[in-house]
């Protein structure tokens, strides 16, 4: 069996293909030669994440080559933090929450480096939760699996599987592992951050791997069927 992750990011890829089955190849959008943006223009994690499936669904759909031929489906995620206190913010909107009150007049953003976006986003988080003592919040992880039809007279089918990590977001940041959100978050029944947990302590407990769990019980059972 043969899925494309919708992803280029070697972190994600390794995870990825550590929880597959070994009867599942995971080909990344490199190994397709899929180079187009895609414009993640939805207001949920599960519309961003369907989104960027569908996208690559009919990339692979038009070409006629051996391994679009291979395909068995797609699989594209979406991640975000949504805090309690202020109501499920920022969501979809997290890995670029900083920048959505940094336009100027002409509707522009400031050129930012990943990593200092980063540092803006978790100094915006413990600014709005200052003086607050509820702190609660998740990361939550949706994966939207695009099937191929076993007859040519049916649709592709759409799974949608999410995981979810409950925490809180500490008073100020901790350690420097991770990336993103993970200095600031403190996981339930741990009384360290993810920038202080080991990776593989993270890497197990994860809102990601979660998703995960969830996608291999889908993929066993539905490909079982084929």
């Amino acid at each position: 069996m043969t899925l494309v992750f919708a992803s280029n990011n070697a972190h994600k890829l390794e995870e990825v293909r550590a929880m597959m089955p070994v009867s599942v190849r995971v080909l990344s959008l490199k190994d397709i030669r899929f180079e187009q943006d895609i414009d993640e223009t939805g207001t949920t994690l599960e519309e961003n994440s369907l989104i960027k499936a569908q996208a690559v669904w009919e990339f692979i759909s038009h070409q006629k080559s051996e391994i679009s031929n291979q395909m068995d489906g797609v699989f594209a995620d979406d991640t975000g933090l949504e805090i309690d206190a202020l109501d499920g913010q920022p969501g979809v909107y997290t890995a670029r929450w900083h920048l959505e009150r940094r336009k100027d007049e002409g509707g522009r953003t400031k050129v930012m480096g990943e990593r200092e976006i980063f540092a803006a986003n978790r100094a915006k988080a413990l600014h709005e939760l200052e003086g607050k003592t509820h702190r609660g919040a998740q990361f939550r992880t949706v994966i939207t699996l695009i099937k191929r039809p076993t007859t040519n007279d049916q649709q592709p089918s759409v799974i949608q599987v999410e995981g979810v990590v409950r925490g809180r977001i500490a008073e100020e940041e901790y350690g420097s592992g991770g990336f993103g959100y993970d200095p600031v978050f403190i996981p339930e029944g741990y009384d360290k951050t993810f920038g202080e947990l080991p990776a593989e302590v993270k890497n197990s407990i994860s809102h990601r791997a979660k998703a995960l769990e969830e996608l291999v019980k889908v993929i066993n059972k539905t490909y079982d069927q084929i």
